[in-house]
């Protein structure tokens, strides 16, 4: 985790940036859960129990801040709550996500799926792709059984 954490110092300190106590705590938060897809909120209370002298304003912030680097995805799967995922490192596009409508999970798909979609929109319509974004709704396995 300490080399993660290293790297993210580093991108942070290539926008100018510091890792200061209050932005490790919420990493250290992220990395830990990385697959809970947490909102601010959820990253907050985790926070405050090992760190109880930091705000939520502070935590939103290094939120906001770590989405502006690409250290973080912001996303929403519809429910109206804004979630954070860690970004896999080396990832040149977010990863595509299956949420179950009947119990709310939240699978991940880490293979990129839309390479020749790309492809063809930026042919066909002169439109250069940054990032793209995928989100299936239906059942999960666990729910079908």
């Amino acid at each position: 985790m300490q080399e993660r954490i290293d790297r993210i110092k580093d991108q942070l300190h290539a926008a100018s940036y510091k890792l200061t106590p209050q932005r490790e705590s919420t990493v250290r938060v992220l990395l830990e859960n990385e697959a809970d897809h947490l909102s601010a909120e959820e990253v907050f209370l985790k926070v405050r129990e090992r760190s109880p002298e930091i705000g939520l304003a502070t935590v939103y912030r290094t939120l906001e801040l770590l989405a502006e680097l690409k250290v973080v995805d912001k996303i929403n799967f519809g429910d109206g709550v804004a979630r954070f995922d860690l970004r896999k490192e080396g990832a040149e596009h977010f990863h595509h996500h299956l949420v179950c409508i009947e119990c709310g999970a939240v699978d991940e798909i880490e293979e990129d799926l839309l390479g020749e979609v790309e492809k063809k929109v930026e042919r066909d319509y002169q439109f250069k792709i940054m990032d793209h974004r995928l989100t299936f709704h239906g059942i999960c396995h666990r729910c079908q059984k």
